[in-house]
């Protein structure tokens, strides 16, 4: 949850306890769930809403498909599949031996390549 493991949680509400009492804790609590679900019914209402406004080829729209790095890697994914399925396995290996032949460890004292308009 959020990488918070169970130690983290007991230093927090040991701290809150500390903070807040433990009159007022049970009411904090109760707070911060009403929040949790408001905040859960309102992203439900705007993904239906969107998904009406989109029509039925969105019926199965997710509020985290339109996540950008979701979607950069649902087309990256697609495209190395699309790559293995046009055997170019053979053509991609041809080509990184090549880069790799090119490549060499710097000799001591010798100065990386520096390109002084790409920075």
């Amino acid at each position: 949850m959020f990488g918070v493991g169970l130690s983290e949680l007991a230093v927090i509400a040991f701290v809150a306890v500390l903070v807040f009492g433990p009159d007022r804790l049970p009411v904090l609590a109760k707070q911060a769930g009403a929040w949790v679900r408001t905040a859960r019914k309102f992203a439900m209402n705007a993904r239906d809403e969107l998904r009406e406004e989109l029509g039925p080829a969105y019926a199965d729209l997710e509020l985290r498909d339109l996540d950008p790095r979701t979607i950069v890697r649902k087309h990256i994914i697609e495209a190395m599949n699309e790559a293995g399925e046009d055997d170019d396995d053979e053509e991609l290996d041809e080509l990184q031996q090549r880069r790799r032949r090119k490549q060499r460890p710097l000799d001591e004292g010798e100065v990386p390549p520096f390109d002084r308009e790409a920075t």
